[in-house]
């Protein structure tokens, strides 16, 4: 943990000295502000109520696009693993879901709903095809090891999903929760942008380009970044104690 903590901090002072050398190289406010600016831009931005109000609908829709693609892909993953027919049908949907134009998706979107609902939809879609890769992995790894001995004993399809598959695959599946939700957090903030959704932060990082405001949205970018390295964090805090049991 030691040694996390300390090639993260000299990341991060290695980004921050590329920040100053880059602005002090390109010398123009426009393109790139100062390290400075950008900090009194966050700091003003924090004491907004209408960032507080944008910042927890912008939650709000990440959290609802994640919940629906763990679920779906827990689910879907777990009838795959018992019956093969079902994973040989999901295989090219789960590709073609994969492999999708993020922005088409969401131009298309915003023809068929609101610029609200595109950004959670199409975070589902992204999502859900990592939820259920992980998923079905870890109890593929399960089915490996206990798969035989199942069989050996007669157990019902059903005892084993509610006694083998699902707790013995949850540790892996938590371990990847921190991953997909701050990926759901970077889609869902990108659908708001190119929707211009009002009241999020995706739309307030949209205001801040068309006004030319670079130190507000670089600030932006800053708290978007650091929301997902917390969502991530508390994840893997999470998932640490939820699977304690297993020791």
């Amino acid at each position: 943990m030691k040694k996390r903590l300390l090639f993260s901090a000299v990341a991060l002072v290695a980004v921050w000295l590329i920040w100053l050398i880059a602005c002090r190289i390109i010398a123009n406010g426009y393109i790139l502000p100062s390290f400075t600016e950008t900090l009194a831009s966050l700091f003003r931005t924090l004491g907004e109520g209408a960032f507080w109000r944008a910042l927890g609908n912008t939650l709000l829709r990440t959290l609802l696009a994640f919940l629906v693609s763990i679920v779906l892909g827990v689910g879907l993953a777990l009838i795959a693993r018992l019956f093969d027919g079902v994973r040989y049908f999901l295989a090219p949907v789960v590709s073609i879901l994969r492999t999708l134009p993020t922005m088409a998706v969401i131009l298309i979107l915003l023809i068929w709903t609101t610029p609200a609902t595109a950004p959670v939809i199409v975070s589902g879609l992204v999502l859900f095809p990592a939820a259920y890769a992980a998923a079905l992995a870890s109890m593929d790894e399960v089915h490996a090891s206990y798969g035989t001995l199942a069989r050996a004993y007669g157990v019902s399809k059903g005892k084993q999903a509610l006694k083998m598959y699902l707790p013995l695959s949850a540790p892996a599946v938590l371990g990847q929760t921190g991953s997909i939700l701050s990926m759901g957090l970077k889609i869902t903030v990108s659908g708001e942008v190119l929707s211009s959704t009002a009241r999020s932060l995706g739309g307030m990082m949209q205001e801040a380009k068309l006004f030319l405001e670079m130190p507000r949205l670089l600030a932006l970018t800053l708290i978007a970044v650091l929301l997902g390295f917390l969502l991530e964090g508390l994840c893997a805090l999470l998932a640490k104690y939820c699977v304690r049991w297993r020791a």
